[in-house]
């Protein structure tokens, strides 16, 4: 069975997908850019306000499935220049805890609406 997770406390889709589907009790959430839910706009060019939003925005969708960050255990971050990945990484690691889940990183030449990073995330309700 497919259970499909959606949050007025994260930006709705920009396109023909969910904010997340749990499927035999894992969580798939879509890749998260750094758009203010209410306004649907960036949030800043600042990488690392960025950063934090596409991190509350993947909070707020953890919370509407019952979950948290500790149930996080894939993530894929996409950025626009690896110039910034310390940046990024400092921030990504504030929000979790150890163990940390897996995760992937790449450098990308574009993201959606001019996004300097998006992430993607796999929970587990286990």
């Amino acid at each position: 069975m497919k259970n499909v997770y959606s949050t007025n406390q994260a930006p709705a889709a920009i396109g023909p997908y969910s904010q997340a589907v749990e499927v035999g009790g894992l969580l798939f959430i879509s890749g998260q850019i750094p758009l203010d839910p209410s306004s649907m706009e960036m949030v800043s060019d600042d990488v690392s306000k960025q950063t934090r939003q596409v991190m509350k925005n993947l909070g707020a969708i953890l919370k509407e499935a019952g979950l948290d960050y500790k149930h996080l255990v894939k993530t894929t971050i996409l950025l626009d220049s690896m110039d910034d990945f310390a940046t990024v990484n400092d921030i990504y690691a504030s929000f979790l805890d150890e163990p940390y889940p897996a995760r992937a990183a790449f450098e990308v030449s574009k993201l959606p609406k001019g996004a300097k990073v998006e992430i993607e995330a796999i929970a587990s309700k286990a």
